[in-house]
């Protein structure tokens, strides 16, 4: 109430303050200067004073419908409606405002109450839009086959009619006709950019979307695009009608898509703060779903609060549904995952069976792993029969010389199969689970005849063959480890330029392959090679933690120790922490404290012996890290778990687990 009083009071001493005579233009210059907010504050006081005024109720309701404030736009034009009946263009702007506010059955009612003829074929524009916002795709196409065939509009139509039936190289020649006709266009530009994303022509894309904003940049500098991304200080744009005409939002979410398609995910998140700036509740579903989905590593419980906000939107993003069920699999919620699908059975219906399929296995593998596995097995073998057709119609399309018939089939066996290697993944991880690799390893090669080239499959069999090794007699045992080095390799050598891209747990397994198989010299050149990098990157960000070099030493340490050398392992670990301020971190001490638990272990069962001189090492290490670690977190809290957070809480950190490893180490050996 305090805020709405202090709002009115401002309304009330803006008008005010205008001079006899000036109230009109005052309100007709801030319309003219896109200031529609500036305006409505004008506007509102009159329309108390005489709610029946068609002069300000008209105004009202073009202001709130140019700042995005659909069902108070409808509202307005509602009021029109009942005042006076005999201008039909009110009619058109009620079912506009209705249709833009997802209110989609009312809108269509409307728009049939619209009889003048001069109407006709903006109520038949109007009426196909309303159908294809349904998905009703025939119903609108015979709406736009109504239309004028010279109609440049009616070309961009049936191109969005196009996309929708994926039809996208003939939706991409109907907005490039449309936009030849009307001459160039933001809007037109992004949707031919949307058709090259589709069929994955990124480049061309990219080239589009960089035309949208040179434009916008240079057009619209108040807009402020790239402000944010420098770190300086903006005020929200709002959601004005420039906004929308310059197509600006649409291209960096486009551009951010792209980018994390790519894995560029810096680049991706960079693209979303580069849009002119906005406030939170400002932000289309489009922006807040991106904005989800890219921060999710680093804000992952803002991340599931917005995507469950979305979720009960009427604009709600199609893709929301499915990515917030794969991220709470992911992050292993899979009661909220069933209870999601359950709420939502509308949605549930509309996804993609295989998705489905997919999440149900999932979710049916916490209770029942076997039933799981046959499920997750019948959906493989369709994708491999699916895989097995497309690669013989892609040798069809070469022995025909068919290039364009090439790369659709070639693009379609990348698709499908994207869509195979996680339920191969998913089966293999319930023996992995198990720890039965040999099972893992014998699934893997099963697929070896569609995943061979594919960087996941190549991965995950290299960090099985690598486990194997650690497991095996000493007869097999170099054979594993060369075999997954015959894997990590590639990898390594495909990024060694930018080997700090790389995981650290790869470079350290395939090191320890190195050092297993007595080839030290490779061993010891990737350990250099990984040393000068994280230099050159302390050079240029001194405040940066580079952790790879650490780990490597730490899993050669662990190594050593899991083989019963605790002294040389111990001494590698502690070595390998230095200097503390910057090496210790919640990667890093995952490593370190299995080897002192390890050591407490074999010495409280009197199994082994280690000299006091490597006992105080361990105590002053164990010291340090209690020094360094009071705002190192030791595990990730999970994002949807407040009890969790709480019991957590003061017992989270580096520097309480460092207190009581050492009072272990301290009781066993007695010291």
């Amino acid at each position: 109430k305090a805020e709405f009083g202090k709002q009115w009071y401002q309304r009330r001493v803006r008008v005010g303050r205008m001079q006899e005579g000036q109230y009109t233009q005052t309100i007709y210059t801030y319309i003219k200067q896109g200031q529609y907010v500036e305006a409505i504050d004008c506007l509102l006081p009159e329309y108390e004073n005489n709610n029946t005024s068609r002069a300000a109720l008209s105004l009202l309701g073009y202001c709130y419908y140019q700042i995005g404030d659909f069902v108070s736009a409808a509202d307005c034009y509602g009021q029109l409606i009942q005042l006076f009946p005999e201008h039909e263009q009110y009619k058109i702007y009620y079912s506009q405002s209705l249709q833009k506010s997802c209110q989609y059955e009312a809108a269509m009612k409307a728009s049939f109450t619209v009889d003048s003829p001069n109407f006709k074929e903006k109520v038949v524009k109007l009426q196909a839009a309303i159908k294809y916002d349904e998905d009703d795709l025939q119903g609108a196409k015979s709406m736009v086959e109504q239309c004028a065939s010279d109609d440049p509009d009616t070309e961009n139509n049936l191109g969005c009619l196009l996309v929708k039936e994926k039809r996208y190289s003939e939706a991409c020649k109907k907005f490039t006709a449309a936009m030849n006709v009307k001459g160039y266009q933001p809007h037109l530009s992004y949707n031919i950019a949307l058709c090259h994303y589709y069929m994955k022509q990124y480049a061309l894309a990219l080239k589009n979307i960089a035309d949208i904003i040179e434009k916008g940049i240079r057009e619209h500098p108040e807009l402020s695009v790239g402000m944010q991304t420098e770190g300086i200080d903006v005020r929200s744009v709002g959601n004005s009608m420039t906004l929308h005409e310059t197509a600006l939002v649409e291209a960096f979410n486009l551009k951010a898509a792209i980018e994390y398609q790519l894995k560029n995910f810096e680049g991706a998140q960079e693209a979303l703060t580069d849009m002119p700036p906005r406030s939170e509740e400002e932000l289309d579903c489009v922006t807040l779903h991106n904005q989800a989905l890219m921060n999710m590593d680093s804000a992952p419980t803002a991340g599931f609060e917005k995507l469950q906000f979305l979720l009960q939107q009427n604009e709600c993003p199609p893709e929301t549904f499915g990515n917030l069920l794969l991220l709470y699999v992911k992050h292993q919620y899979f009661d909220q995952a069933a209870d999601v699908m359950a709420e939502n059975t509308h949605l549930t219906f509309k996804m993609d069976p295989y998705l489905y399929e997919y999440l149900d296995a999932i979710i049916v593998q916490q209770s029942s792993p076997e039933e799981a596995f046959r499920r997750f097995d019948d959906i493989a073998n369709r994708h491999t029969d699916n895989l097995r057709k497309i690669t013989k119609q892609v040798q069809e399309c070469r022995q025909n010389n068919d290039e364009d018939a090439v790369k659709k089939a070639v693009n379609e066996y990348d698709e499908a199969l994207e869509k195979y290697i996680p339920v191969l993944m998913a089966q293999a991880k319930i023996y992995w689970d198990k720890t039965n690799y040999n099972m893992v390893e014998k699934i893997f090669r099963k697929s070896v005849e569609f995943c061979n080239e594919h960087d996941s499959w190549k991965l995950n069999v290299a960090h099985v063959l690598f486990m194997q090794s650690t497991r095996t007699l000493c007869s097999t045992q170099e054979n594993k480890y060369k075999e997954a080095i015959g894997f990590y390799e590639p990898i390594v050598k495909k990024h060694y330029d930018n080997i700090l891209s790389v995981s650290a747990i790869v470079l350290a397994n395939l090191c320890v392959s190195y050092i297993m198989t007595s080839q030290n010299e490779e061993a010891e050149d990737l350990m250099r090679k990984i040393e000068k990098e994280e230099e050159q990157m302390g050079y240029e960000d001194p405040e940066r933690k580079i952790y790879h070099l650490c780990i490597v030493n730490l899993v050669i340490g662990t190594l050593y120790c899991a083989k019963g050398n605790f002294e040389f392992g111990i001494t590698r670990v502690i070595k390998s922490m230095e200097p503390y301020s910057k090496k210790l971190g919640m990667d890093t001490w995952h490593y370190a404290k299995r080897c002192f638990l390890g050591l407490i272990e074999n010495l409280a069962k009197h199994m082994i012996m280690v000299r006091d001189v490597v006992l105080h090492d361990c105590i002053q290490f164990l010291e340090h890290a209690e020094l360094y670690g009071k705002n190192v977190e030791c595990r990730i809290q999970p994002p949807l778990s407040a009890a969790a957070v709480h019991e957590l809480q003061g017992k989270n950190t580096v520097t309480y687990e460092a207190r009581l490893i050492k009072g272990l180490l301290l009781l066993v050996c007695d010291l």
